[in-house]
């Protein structure tokens, strides 16, 4: 037994056969499997996603994330020696002037020109450490048209093959509205407009919060002591009508439940006693031990390992049963990852 005060990274690792990352989306949404997780008695059983109203109580209130993935990956070359370099836009700073990570790091030198198109090419203006920069794009005039015809749909590093036309649609939620992620909350790629509607007529509501969510999301930490780790800032916002559910739902006692750990780093990020919308950014790394606020249940994919995303969904569901959790989902063949399938974890079973 793992003594949860002393957990390191190295106990965040897991066995996984290639095979099981799933490279390409379902045809269908909502027909991933689903492995349903119950705290209370540390059982697991199998579902499909499409029976989430059944497996709700009404009056849950499910929060999601909003945020909208956009055209973020670059490939070009170095001006001066012709070598391969890959520019992935963070956020943009001023018109024509981003924030991005350079791979290979050395390419993120200022002074470097990099090509990307006859159309398109870029200068690095500093340097910022760990593969990031400033660039500025050499012709700012309809240079955001430009990009979106040579940018590509930022897929994971660990999808091997190259994005193509259904990755717009399925590396996106169908209720992606909030322009600024450049990786999907993996966990709402499940829904699909149908269910939603299926939700809300059994009395299950819903409402959004937005972060927009950065490539730290894949990088596995670096410091084996987690209290050492610390997570690339990532923005957020609430609105006073999200704030008002979730407070209403807290309150009269119903169960809120967050779509992703994307969602659940927001709601524990924000003081959602707050009459007004609430704006800003997060770093807040979630590792056991940890007393959660305001999620009481949670929806969320298969994790890398040594990510501070599995570190959340221990803190959530408790290392022990998270790692027998993952032992059953790679016996059993669930595909993981962002394309792959899906938990719900729970306090106790409704049904």
């Amino acid at each position: 037994m793992i003594d949860k005060r002393n957990l390191l990274k190295e106990n965040f690792q897991y066995f996984l056969p290639g095979n099981l990352i799933a490279q390409t989306p379902l045809p269908d949404r909502t027909e991933s499997r689903l492995l349903v997780s119950t705290i209370a008695n540390k059982e697991l059983s199998e579902n499909v996603f499409s029976n989430l109203p059944d497996l709700l109580s009404p009056g849950d209130l499910l929060v999601l994330n909003n945020t909208k993935v956009f055209r973020a990956r670059l490939s070009g070359k170095r001006a001066d020696t012709g070598g391969k370099v890959e520019a992935f836009l963070l956020r943009e700073l001023d018109h024509g002037t981003w924030k991005v990570l350079i791979r290979p790091g050395r390419a993120a030198r200022s002074g470097i020109i990099i090509e990307f198109s006859n159309d398109l090419s870029c200068t690095v203006r500093q340097r910022l450490g760990q593969g990031r920069a400033i660039i500025e794009f050499n012709s700012v005039e309809g240079t955001d048209d430009t990009l979106s015809r040579t940018a590509q749909v930022p897929l994971p590093p660990y999808i091997k093959r190259a994005p193509d036309e259904r990755d717009d649609e399925r590396y996106q939620t169908v209720y992606a509205s909030k322009k600024g992620a450049v990786a999907a909350p993996t966990a709402g790629l499940h829904f699909d407009r149908e269910l939603l509607i299926r939700l809300a007529e059994k009395g299950i509501e819903h409402t959004y919060v937005t972060l927009h969510v950065g490539p730290g999301t894949f990088e596995p930490l670096r410091s084996n002591i987690l209290e050492d780790n610390a997570l690339d800032p990532e923005e957020y916002y609430v609105s006073a009508e999200a704030l008002s559910a979730i407070r209403n739902a807290r309150e009269e006692g119903r169960r809120v439940i967050a779509v992703g750990t994307t969602t659940t780093r927001v709601l524990e990020t924000i003081d959602i006693n707050s009459e007004t919308s609430l704006s800003g950014e997060t770093e807040i790394f979630i590792f056991p031990p940890y007393s959660f606020r305001n999620v009481d249940a949670l929806i969320t994919n298969f994790h890398l390992p040594e990510s501070s995303l599995l570190c959340l969904v221990a803190a959530f569901m408790g290392y022990e049963f998270m790692m027998n959790a993952y032992r059953y989902a790679v016996e059993h063949q669930f595909r993981f990852y962002s394309y792959g399938d899906v938990m719900l974890i729970e306090q106790e079973s409704i049904q």
